[in-house]
């Protein structure tokens, strides 16, 4: 293949600088101008806003739509989306996607072993999510967000997971562990003015580490067996001690009832025995003579009683017999 022609393409070069440009290099400039004051044309979309710097300094904030600011090198933009959701794993990470569909994850053991308060090791991931709440201490203030946040998450939840049992953590204390470690994360990235709104901090998975988990699940089934015969117990405990209540308030029921009636049956007797004794005291004779008839009625109208009726020569003439040994 022949090489370029040098000889042509010097002396095609030489005939284009001796062309003439109406105007000189003046219409260059104002060319080259034109476009530099164009450079200076920016637009922020939904979601997003711009933050200008003058020479290196902040200056001003934008909202979206079309602005204007004094091209390169006086002032500058940087236009972060402030609306989009962003995420930190913690304790592992994903790896990808597999041709089923699932995601493949490796675990990261330096992030995920975590110490709780009675001194146990569970194996904690985590999820992270935040958004720009501050755009100007977000890109002044913050060198590298993603690493701060991911930081400040790990603090954060060995502080809240170290204050746990690992019976808490691991079962209905996960909860309380989101809330309180979204709470502190907070808190940590407003101190250091880092212009992050934690969004969510949600636990993917907790653990205990694999070289133990055989014996946890044995303690966990334990657990379970204890608390299902607490229940049972409980169960019963409320199923009896009803029935016993009402029993003995039926007893205690039964027993004023019997009391109140014997005292008013006595209290009867008692006035009926005055009454009679006034009487008595007033016609002794007549009063016993009464009192003799009416247990003679009471005796001979019981029909459950056997009476033997004798004459006063039949009495005079039997011999008394009390049947001391028979038995009924």
């Amino acid at each position: 293949m022949p090489g370029p022609d040098l000889k042509n393409l010097g002396d095609g070069l030489k005939r284009m600088g001796n062309i003439r440009i109406p105007g000189g290099w003046k219409w260059i400039v104002a060319i080259i101008v034109l476009f530099w004051l164009a450079s200076g044309i920016y637009t922020v979309d939904p979601g997003e806003v711009g933050v200008v710097q003058r020479f290196g300094a902040y200056d001003r904030t934008t909202g979206p739509g079309p602005h204007y600011h004094i091209p390169f090198p006086v002032e500058s933009v940087q236009i972060p989306n402030v609306s989009e959701i962003r995420k930190i794993e913690v304790g592992y990470r994903t790896l990808g996607q597999k041709a089923d569909g699932n995601y493949q994850y490796t675990v990261v053991p330096e992030e995920a072993l975590v110490l709780t308060g009675d001194e146990n090791i569970i194996d904690v991931q985590v999820i992270t999510q935040y958004q720009i709440g501050d755009p100007v201490d977000w890109l002044f203030r913050v060198q590298n967000p993603n690493e701060t946040v991911k930081a400040a998450t790990e603090a954060a939840l060995r502080e809240v997971i170290g204050n746990k049992t690992i019976d808490s953590a691991l079962t209905t204390g996960k909860l309380e562990i989101q809330n309180t470690t979204k709470e502190l994360l907070q808190s940590i990235l407003d101190r250091y003015k880092t212009g992050i709104t934690v969004v969510a901090v949600q636990l993917q998975d907790v653990h205990p580490p694999q070289d133990v988990v055989d014996a946890f699940k044995d303690v966990a089934s334990a657990q379970e067996d204890k608390n299902r015969e607490i229940n049972e117990a409980e169960a019963y405990r409320n199923d009896l001690l009803p029935k016993a209540r009402g029993q003995a308030a039926a007893i205690v029921n039964d027993a004023q009832a019997y009391a109140e009636m014997v005292t008013r049956k006595a209290k009867g007797e008692g006035d009926r025995f005055l009454a009679v004794l006034g009487e008595y005291d007033k016609a002794k004779d007549i009063t016993r003579e009464r009192m003799y008839i009416e247990a003679m009625e009471s005796v001979f109208s019981n029909p459950k009683l056997e009476k033997v009726i004798i004459s006063e020569d039949a009495l005079k003439q039997s011999v008394p017999y009390l049947p001391l040994l028979e038995r009924k």
